[in-house]
């Protein structure tokens, strides 16, 4: 199929970026369940996510080193075990999918909070409340591998073709909504506020989890779900019939039913077959995909290097002591900002938004080897978040429109693949480059924060570098849907 998108009558312009709106606010009741607890689950991962490197500092007696490591252990968990329990959304249906995930979000967090509550000293790699926190991650990974797949099969199900971009974009959007409300949590840990330190912090956002629970088993009953994806198909066929009227094209003659074949003997299972068939054997698919790690190790760092980047190098300023302001700024512009984008953009080929969303995203780096400045570090995180809001909810979109009926959940789990290494690679460097180029306790001004960061910019623009190199190749009969 051809990157090109198909011709669209253009109306004014503000016509294109609101008429995506109006779509999504006819959407199922069953869809916006699905929102409000994706929010939820972006505040609380978020929020745990970004003091999680600093936890394993002070409650646990770990160094920046092994503290990135066992960070890394959650959200390279995640991804990995995506790949396992991705499909589960398609055989179990998405109500059970996403609730028996959040059960085990929710008693894993209920174990990393415990350990500072029970008095269990920080004693370092192998201490019991190491192990506890370990234990209670693990859970997490088991249940996040089900629930964000089950969460895209859900917007598959129950959105139509005309629903579905903003369907997709909405619910990134509305996770990032969610992963920007830990900017305020400094008013619930800093002792100057309600003082509940990190360990407080973190049996809120445990509620938070359980409250999460109860919305998606009262919201998404089974009646409501069956309803959502039967209207979903019935509007599919209707959105397609009045295409076809717009086109000129007679409608389809009903087609004669034939009576059921009875089913043949099952093909016996055949890894040759299997591995034909997996997205991977695409090489072009496998490049687009991997391709793409340099640039998301900058998600990585939004977790494993800024809290602490900002924390000791703007140390003693309004800035340095209240970090979650600066950490958790990305995630509201990206709620602001995908959904325009998004409707902006969604007649432009994919590939050509690939190049200049990871350029943008990755060039702001080279900003901060200037040093520590608070507009080099506004500048930066705005323009960043422009282009990862370009390329982004596009390539999630990809990965789940490419998908065979039935497989979105397996489909959606085999693309985070490359994400899983990202998680794998940047938390074995991040420590190292923190105790070399920004150690803790150290002044600002003895700190070497511009070389870290640009390396870390080299590393991101090479992914903007190999989509140019590969424009002719890729490029040319790139996969996609408008």
């Amino acid at each position: 199929m051809s990157d090109a998108a198909p011709d669209a009558p253009k109306g004014p312009w503000w016509k294109e970026v609101t008429q995506p709106f109006v779509d999504l606010v006819h959407a199922p009741r069953a869809l916006w369940g699905i929102n409000l607890t994706y929010f939820l689950e972006g505040l609380v991962y978020f929020g745990m996510l970004g003091y999680l490197a600093m936890f394993f500092n002070e409650a646990v007696g770990l160094d920046d080193v092994w503290a990135g490591l066992n960070v890394g252990v959650l959200t390279f968990g995640i991804t990995f075990s995506m790949f396992f329990f991705g499909g589960l959304a398609d055989k179990w249906g998405v109500r059970k999918a996403l609730l028996g995930a959040l059960v085990l979000m929710f008693l894993g967090r209920i174990l990393i909070a415990l350990g500072p509550t029970l008095g269990l000293a920080p004693a370092g790699m192998g201490s019991p409340i190491h192990l506890l926190v370990l234990a209670g991650i693990l859970l997490i990974v088991l249940g996040y591998g089900a629930y964000q797949p089950a969460a895209y099969s859900a917007v598959r199900e129950f959105t139509t073709p005309k629903t579905a971009g903003m369907g997709y974009a909405m619910l990134y959007a509305l996770m990032n909504l969610g992963g920007w409300v830990p900017t305020f949590a400094f008013l619930l840990r800093d002792k100057e506020y309600a003082g509940l330190g990190i360990p407080g912090v973190y049996w809120v956002y445990t509620g938070l989890t359980a409250f999460g629970l109860a919305v998606t088993t009262l919201i998404l009953t089974r009646k409501v779900v069956d309803k959502a994806i039967a209207d979903a198909k019935v509007a599919t066929a209707a959105e397609k019939a009045a295409t076809a009227a717009a086109a000129g094209e007679a409608p389809a003659a009903a087609a004669v039913v034939e009576p059921a074949k009875p089913a043949g003997p099952k093909p016996p299972f055949s890894i040759v077959a299997w591995l034909k068939a997996h997205p991977l054997a695409d090489p072009k698919f496998s490049f687009f995909v991997f391709c793409l790690i340099p640039v998301q190790t900058l998600f990585a760092h939004n977790w494993l290097t800024l809290p602490m980047y900002v924390e000791r190098a703007y140390h003693g300023t309004w800035i340095g002591n209240n970090f979650e302001v600066a950490t958790n700024f990305n995630p509201i512009l990206i709620f602001i900002l995908v959904p325009i984008v998004t409707a902006l953009t969604q007649h432009k080929k994919v590939y050509n938004m690939m190049i200049a969303g990871t350029a943008v995203m990755a060039a702001p780096t080279f900003l901060l080897a200037t040093g520590p400045s608070f507009w080099t570090l506004f500048a930066f995180l705005v323009l960043m978040t422009i282009g990862e809001a370009m390329w982004q909810p596009r390539f999630l979109q990809y990965a789940a429109e490419i998908a065979p009926e039935g497989r979105t959940g397996a489909y959606m789990g085999v693309a985070q693949f490359p994400w899983f290494l990202t998680k794998v690679l940047v938390p074995i460097y991040s420590g190292w480059f923190l105790t070399h180029y920004c150690p803790k306790d150290t002044p600002p001004e003895m700190l070497n924060t511009e070389t870290m960061w640009f390396i870390y910019g080299c590393i991101a623009m090479s992914s903007t570098l190999m989509l140019v190199l590969a424009r002719n190749w890729l490029g040319k009969d790139f996969k996609t849907k408008a």
